[in-house]
């Protein structure tokens, strides 16, 4: 895809800075206030993937879980062309349009299953101009999400450093967290390690319409893993749609179909026991 022309950079610079206005850093949901997030009870995950050599065909992937228990009950995938091209700090106006359809698609035809918070695979607050893909969806689809990236961006002064390293030394346990502060001094997400089993944190920003503490606790509460589960769950399914032949981590999913009185009914489709996770893949 050619470089993008720079009187493109400036439009969506603009448009970010508009939509950034609408960014709500709140907790706008009574579970959200709840010690145990009483009343939460499905949670969202989305993805968007590319085949190895191509950078315009993706799979756009939703899937909602059950909380606490994080079984899956929706699952949809659609290979998109995407118009956009990648430009660094610019991933919504590419990435956010088949995922909102995903979302109007099952807001369509399963309201009931609608995310009641959804966990976005990259940044909200923590990049460059306070507005990464996590904010554009949020704003956009107007539900409260949360950005919970696997590898550390350099904003305003947050720097793969000793200092950032040590700071990751010092989280003895699952849940813990510090502060990823910019030179202003503006705390735009946290790092929190999120398992016993992994030692490497995920990096947590606000996203829409949830303050960044929220953020954190929930994003911990449905870690199984490191990787949070909604995200976590559908990466292996985006996966799994572009590579079929490829091993992955045995799940069950439940995927709702329409049932002869016109509601819909649950199907369990067990991947084989098999197919199990490649070492290092998704922990």
């Amino acid at each position: 895809m050619a470089a993008p022309e720079a009187e493109l950079v400036l439009k969506w610079e603009r448009e970010q800075a508009r939509l950034r206005e609408s960014v709500k850093e709140e907790d706008t949901e009574d579970w959200q206030r709840s010690p145990d997030f009483s009343g939460l009870k499905r949670v969202g995950g989305v993805d968007l993937s590319f085949i190895k050599g191509d950078d315009i065909n993706a799979c756009a992937h939703l899937v909602v879980l059950t909380y606490p228990h994080m079984k899956v009950l929706y699952e949809d995938c659609k290979m998109v062309t995407l118009n956009a091209p990648y430009v660094a700090g610019f991933l919504g106006f590419r990435e956010a349009p088949p995922l909102l359809q995903a979302l109007e698609k099952l807001k369509n035809v399963q309201p009931n299953l609608m995310p009641q918070v959804l966990f976005v695979d990259g940044n909200g607050l923590f990049h460059y101009r306070e507005f990464g893909l996590a904010c554009h969806l949020g704003v956009l689809s107007d539900l409260p999400c949360v950005g919970v990236a696997k590898n550390l961006l350099h904003v305003e002064g947050v720097v793969r450093s000793e200092e950032h390293q040590s700071q990751i030394n010092a989280l003895q346990k699952s849940g813990d967290s510090f502060p990823l502060a910019t030179t202003s001094g503006r705390v735009l997400g946290k790092a929190l390690r999120s398992s016993h089993s992994s030692i490497k944190p995920v990096y947590v920003s606000v996203g829409h319409r949830i303050t960044l503490d929220t953020a954190v606790r929930l994003t911990h509460t449905c870690c199984l893993y490191r990787v949070p589960e909604p995200i976590r769950q559908v990466t292996i399914a985006t996966r799994s749609s572009l590579y079929p032949s490829q091993r992955i981590t045995a799940v069950t999913w439940i995927k709702y179909v329409s049932s002869p009185d016109g509601g819909s009914a649950p199907r369990k489709d067990l991947y084989s026991p098999e197919r199990q996770r490649r070492p290092g893949q998704l922990e």
